[in-house]
């Protein structure tokens, strides 16, 4: 796609450069612009260059993978040393260069650069690859989870997601909330399934709380801790230790799965936490306290409860 020497002049003066090398014509002087998602061949491209002073760093080898036709939004791809792949998005204001771009990532916690008026867009991603670098070990620590354990939810995590629901065994699980900044470190730990099940684990964790141990990987720490395996995907499939919401027959219901378990061990029917309440408050022998609604279990008549939050009722 051709560009107008006006739109040229417009790029440079935001810092943006078109690679010449393969113009057309000299009335092609504006140069040529990369479709969105392709790179130059050459490691000498200079799709991105600063029009600043004597500052003239280029990003090498190319790293734009998508620029609008306003050139307004410009997107670049970035790894890690670990191989994996990641985006930033840079909108450019009309303050630009005076103030920075807008930066859009997929971090879990905030990116904040540091800007000056001579600053360029160079500055920006190389101080991108430097905060992937620092997420490093927290990518890791949840790519292992996601590899080698089930997890539940979120379905398709992404690069910004702290939380991992894993399955431990039949309607039983833990939640997780692991922070990026000491991934190594004891996650906050929830667990969710009938009190028979879970009451064990809460003692193991309490109880060895103490021989958690930063050098090891956080997966490896929570097996040791909990004393337990996890199901493996390369053993079971999901089907194997999840069961569908014992009033709606559905395992998902509006992205979520089901969380409430019957509490006596010979039933263990588990339910959505919207199901559950929904039905208990159609029995008249059911009682509610605040958003807690006490009645009987719809398969084995037995005492159970639900809580739903105020946000939901």
């Amino acid at each position: 796609m051709r560009v107008t020497r006006e739109e040229a002049g417009f790029g440079v003066a935001r810092g943006i450069r078109f690679d010449r090398r393969t113009a057309p014509s000299a009335r092609a002087r504006g140069g040529r612009w990369l479709a969105p998602g392709r790179c130059c061949a050459s490691a000498r491209c200079s799709c991105l260059r600063t029009a600043r002073g004597p500052s003239t760093r280029a990003l090498s080898p190319c790293r734009v993978v998508y620029v609008d036709t306003g050139l307004n939004t410009i997107k670049l791809k970035g790894e890690d040393s670990c191989g994996r792949q990641h985006l930033i998005t840079l909108k450019l204001n009309a303050k630009y260069p005076a103030e920075p771009p807008d930066c859009c990532v997929d971090f879990p916690v905030e990116f904040a650069i540091s800007w000056i008026p001579q600053s360029s867009l160079v500055d920006i991603y190389n101080q991108f690859l430097a905060a992937l670098e620092s997420l490093k070990e927290f990518w890791n620590a949840m790519d292992e989870i996601d590899e080698k354990t089930w997890v539940l939810e979120p379905e398709n995590p992404t690069r910004s997601a702290t939380m991992r629901r894993i399955a431990i065994g039949n309607n039983v699980s833990i939640n997780l909330e692991v922070d990026p900044r000491h991934p190594t470190m004891l996650p906050e730990c929830y667990f969710l399934g009938a009190d028979h099940v879970v009451n064990p684990l809460r003692t193991k964790l309490n109880n060895n709380m103490h021989l958690w141990d930063p050098d090891i990987t956080l997966l490896q720490n929570l097996k040791e801790v909990l004393e337990t395996d996890f199901p493996s995907r390369a053993v079971l499939e999901k089907t194997d230790f999840t069961m569908d919401c014992g009033i709606c027959y559905a395992y998902r219901l509006d992205g979520a799965i089901p969380d409430q378990v019957c509490g006596d061990s010979r039933c263990g029917q588990p339910f959505h936490q919207a199901c559950l309440f929904e039905w208990l408050q159609g029995l008249p022998s059911s009682r509610q306290s605040f958003n807690v609604i006490f009645g009987e279990c719809p398969y084995c008549n037995k005492p159970i409860s639900v809580k739903m939050s105020m946000k939901k009722l």
